[in-house]
């Protein structure tokens, strides 16, 4: 029997792409035990993946991680966090590795001077192109998110007017220059005559609120009212999503559903699109195009650095409607 630790701490969004990685390495190595080493605040992400064997949290109390680790005398270390810590990771434990090749020079030259050096392949296939050496290869199945026993929403449970489908709006996002602005959601809900449901974390809630407070019985928010296993599940169950640059997005993905991305200060370029790898679902993604000041960051800001944020402002919300109406019907 193989072992096998990979890592990678954060984010919720990354850690939904390391999915194929893990199942496509069990497929090639079906005996094996597969460790994953991740911060606690994600580690709800893989403990429900039948594939793992084991979480193990990186927290204060990392030198005992570290020390337990030590003994299990992995295979190989997949590491696909690649920073000092992963470095940390690998030199303690002393096994053969493979690092993640990151794109951070790339990434700078298409912010700083937009030069455009990026590789055309999504995060994915690079990820897993660190598992070429084992002979584990893509399966082209895409990603996968489990969500745990007993920790579904019924459909039943929602309002008459959502039972027979609605739309999912992914409201919020990780920074603010990723968000299309309040008013313009609003007046993008507004456009839509399907039922709809907000989604968002805590930091949405007041957000999520104000966008239903215009619509009555027709919006309902969720905004920080559910774990991610439920907010997951009504995912699930929606005939379209309309998100952000977020990691609800990675698992609308996962879920095969149709996904109208809205992109502001970051690109699709950099790798990170829904991963449709047979391209069998649909998806639209509504971005401002030739703007020279577009990527101004590969993460995003607390506000516009030009101050006019052209790239949420000038968004085409009549063709993101469109998109809506062409898979779901109002």
């Amino acid at each position: 029997m193989k072992r096998f630790l990979i890592i990678r701490f954060s984010s919720m969004g990354d850690i939904v792409l390391c999915s194929p990685v893990v199942r496509c390495l069990i497929k090639a190595y079906p005996d094996s035990e597969i460790h994953f080493l991740t911060k606690p605040g994600f580690a709800s992400i893989v403990k429900a993946n039948p594939h793992i064997h084991k979480v193990w949290e990186w927290d204060v109390n990392y030198k005992n991680a570290l020390s337990e680790l030590a003994k299990l005398k992995f295979d190989s270390v997949v590491d696909l966090h690649h920073n000092l810590r992963s470095l940390r990771v690998k030199l303690a434990l002393k096994r053969p590795s493979s690092a993640f090749k990151k794109l951070n020079i790339e990434k700078y030259l298409k912010v700083r001077f937009k030069i455009d050096s990026l590789p055309k392949k999504h995060i994915v296939e690079r990820y897993l192109d660190t598992l070429k050496k084992l002979n584990v290869f893509d399966d082209k199945l895409g990603l996968d998110f489990f969500i745990p026993s007993g920790e579904e929403i019924a459909i039943s449970t929602l309002p008459a007017a959502f039972q027979n489908g609605y739309v999912v709006l992914v409201a919020g996002a990780l920074k603010a220059t990723k968000q299309l602005p309040e008013a313009k959601l609003i007046e993008l809900c507004a456009k839509l005559k399907q039922p709809i449901i907000v989604l968002g974390g805590k930091a949405e809630e007041e957000l999520g609120k104000n966008i239903s407070s215009n619509f009555e019985n027709r919006v309902l928010n969720y905004c920080g009212k559910l774990s991610l296993s439920g907010s997951a599940s009504l995912i699930r169950q929606a005939n379209c999503v309309i998100t952000h640059d977020t990691g609800l997005m990675h698992i609308a993905a996962a879920f095969k559903k149709p996904i109208i991305s809205i992109w502001g200060n970051t690109i699709p370029d950099f790798g990170m699109y829904p991963y449709f790898p047979q391209n069998d679902v649909f998806e639209y993604r509504s971005e401002v195009k030739g703007l020279s000041c577009r990527p101004c960051s590969k993460i995003g800001y607390s506000s516009c650095p030009k101050g006019h944020f052209k790239c949420m402002m000038n968004q085409d919300l009549e063709e993101i409607k469109r998109a809506v109406d062409s898979v779901c019907k109002p």
